[in-house]
């Protein structure tokens, strides 16, 4: 249990990391962004603005899961951190329909950048940025296996593209094709959307207590080869923060007694972690005898 403790705070300096860079490359894009009039780097400055409140949400979402048990949360509050990833898929998605209604109105009506060579190396500059903190991130999510870090390192790699596409964009701008511009700015709001989409969908997914089938198959196998267990009757598994619950019954040999049965259990419970890194398994024995 203190392992998962220290893996959570491992994922708020993540959050910090991307707080801190969001911050810095929403300033930088704004102002180049009003300088040179180019609507595809401040809608991409845009999103970074509210990329910080997405960030802080998972980062109050990992403090919160930080929280032992108590008489109202025997299980802790590790999802906390699962809130904290849908509550940030709200903000994206907002944003995203935000930038998407300005790149329309002003579609009609495109502005040539003065400075674009400006706007467009600010725009290449920033996606590497974000996509160094990306990778960042999505490597400490899988580390500690969290929710929250992969949604924010999804919403990181989503910021590198719509950023390279704000190059792209105001580059070809400037050989003459200002239209793009606009364009571009509306490419991005659809990419923000859809990354909205994707963290709601599997937060959802986790809070509804959903769970990979194939996954669970995997684990039915585990179990399956330990010694002694017969069959398995009934095996359920949910997600409950960085953590996966899970629980099953299996068939053993009617004539063991107690301490034999035990035995199985921790087995199980011994492969179930070596295998899987699960350290919750419910397990429930029933007497099996083949026909």
């Amino acid at each position: 249990m203190d392992r998962m403790y220290e893996d959570i705070k491992k994922g708020e300096k993540g959050a910090w990391i991307s707080i801190a860079a969001y911050l810095c490359l929403a300033a930088l894009k704004l102002s180049i962004g009003h300088w040179t009039n180019s609507e595809a780097l401040s809608a991409d400055g845009l999103n970074n603005s509210t990329d910080i409140v997405a960030s802080l949400a998972v980062l109050i979402g990992l403090r919160i899961s930080r929280k032992p048990p108590d008489r109202d949360h025997r299980y802790g509050h590790f999802r906390a951190e699962t809130v904290s990833a849908l509550v940030a898929s709200f903000i994206m998605f907002a944003v995203g329909l935000q930038v998407l209604y300005q790149a329309a109105t002003s579609f009609g009506t495109p502005h040539a950048t003065s400075q674009g060579s400006v706007a467009a190396w600010t725009a290449l500059f920033s996606a590497a940025a974000i996509y160094m903190v990306y990778r960042y991130n999505a490597r400490l999510a899988r580390q500690i296996n969290s929710q929250a870090m992969m949604a924010a390192a999804q919403d990181n790699r989503s910021d590198a593209l719509v950023s390279l596409g704000a190059f792209i964009g105001i580059f070809a701008a400037q050989c003459g094709l200002p239209w793009l511009d606009p364009l571009t700015a509306l490419i991005v709001g659809v990419i923000i959307c859809r990354t909205a989409w994707g963290i709601f969908r599997d937060a959802t997914h986790a809070l509804t207590d959903g769970f990979d089938d194939q996954e669970l198959q995997v684990m039915k196998k585990t179990i399956r080869e330990v010694p002694g267990v017969k069959k398995i009757i009934d095996i359920k598994a949910r997600i409950h923060g960085n953590n996966k619950l899970v629980d099953v019954t299996i068939g053993v040999n009617g004539m063991l007694n107690v301490s034999e049965s035990h035995e199985i259990t921790e087995q199980v419970e011994k492969q179930m972690y070596d295998h899987h890194r699960i350290t919750h398994v419910h397990i429930h024995i029933e007497p099996f005898e083949t026909s």
